[in-house]
């Protein structure tokens, strides 16, 4: 047994070239943490959580973070926070998967 949700949950996902591939890690009351495995040319489009805070952590690969209109190529491992109501999303330009976890807090 394991306390970590993360290997297992994320171990078997490979998407294709443009797919984005997901697996929720944890979900109570007021937090919710998602894997986004992207494929090459995948891309999380940008969006907005008007009443949270969503935090990417860049566990694996290259992917480029956008916030705000910013874009940064960020190598694992990387935090980027998101403000409640940032435009964010991130994109991998490599030909390897890459992998990032949100946590999004708190839950409505």
């Amino acid at each position: 047994m394991t306390l970590d949700s993360y290997a297992a949950a994320v171990a078997d996902l490979d998407p294709d070239r443009g797919a984005v591939e997901t697996a929720e890690l944890v979900v109570t009351d007021d937090v919710l943490v998602k894997a986004f495995v992207l494929g090459p040319d995948a891309a999380v489009d940008p969006h907005e959580h008007a009443d949270a805070t969503n935090v990417f952590h860049v566990v694996e690969g290259e992917p480029t973070v956008i916030r705000d209109g910013e874009e940064e190529p960020l190598a694992a491992p990387a935090v980027v926070e998101n403000a409640r109501g940032a435009v964010h999303g991130a994109r991998n330009d490599t030909d390897d998967r890459a992998v990032l976890t949100a946590s999004i807090a708190p839950l409505n």
